[in-house]
């Protein structure tokens, strides 16, 4: 009988999985893919009653969830209120925001908006997540919620088209670094996804079209589309992939 490899295992039980940005959208879907898979979650974000009721609501539906108020922007606390905590195993860096403007119509307060945010924040906040892993000896992953953006350009998305390449970047660097460590990082580039953050855009016929002429497949991004991806690159069955970007756009990059 020949003997057959095992797949290996896509379950995350008795692992500790953080979120950011973990009350709405992609975060919240990341948040119950992960619990879903049986990993404890803790979900952060800014606001205590939205992510106190995305926990409930995993609770509700047998996982195992926490909350920790945290804002990305703000490096020193990230940094204190990961540093008193266990190690966690996976990690989805997913805070970020956007201020679409004209490349000629970009403020400075903007600028330092959008790159504080997801550019130094969210590498502050890797970095503070790698540190317990370094020191408990935890051999985890690092999910970076980039962009399609982060592979070309785009219209009136000059600031948030540096800060996703930015991502890229570092989070290549970064698993240089850490591969040693045995901690893998990655980045996951969505497309437009449609949420209630986003569904007014698409209210507008021009916008949609545009993107909708993008998208290869000819529909809008759901977060699920996102939820299988973010479970791969947590669990062992990616345990090979470091320094890489997975794309979930439709086809978008694909020209």
């Amino acid at each position: 009988m020949t003997p057959l490899p095992q797949t290996p295992s896509f379950r995350l039980d008795g692992r500790r999985a953080l979120v950011t940005g973990a009350g709405r959208g992609i975060g919240l879907a990341a948040a119950a893919a992960l619990a879903g898979a049986g990993a404890e979650v803790t979900l952060a974000a800014r606001t205590a009653a939205e992510i106190e009721a995305a926990a409930e609501a995993i609770r509700a539906a047998g996982g195992l969830a926490e909350t920790l108020v945290l804002d990305v922007a703000e490096v020193p606390a990230v940094q204190d209120a990961l540093a008193a905590r266990p190690a966690f195993h996976a990690f989805v860096n997913n805070a970020g925001t956007n201020r679409p403007a004209r490349f000629e119509d970009v403020t400075p307060e903007d600028f330092d908006a959008v790159m504080g945010l997801n550019l130094r924040g969210c590498f502050f906040a890797a970095q503070a997540v790698a540190k317990r892993m370094i020191a408990e000896g935890v051999r985890g992953s690092i999910i970076n919620i980039s962009s399609q953006m982060g592979h070309v350009g785009g219209p009136n998305r000059g600031v948030y088209c540096a800060s996703k390449w930015a991502m890229e970047g570092w989070t290549k660097a970064m698993a240089i670094d850490l591969a040693r460590h045995g901690i893998r990082a990655n980045t996951i580039g969505p497309t437009f996804i449609e949420t209630p953050l986003t569904r007014p855009f698409f209210e507008k016929p021009e916008f949609r079209e545009w993107v909708l002429s993008k998208i290869k497949l000819g529909r809008l991004g759901q977060v699920q589309d996102l939820m299988g991806a973010v479970v791969f690159l947590a669990s062992d069955a990616s345990a090979l992939m470091t320094g890489s970007a997975m794309l979930v756009d439709g086809g978008w990059t694909a020209e």
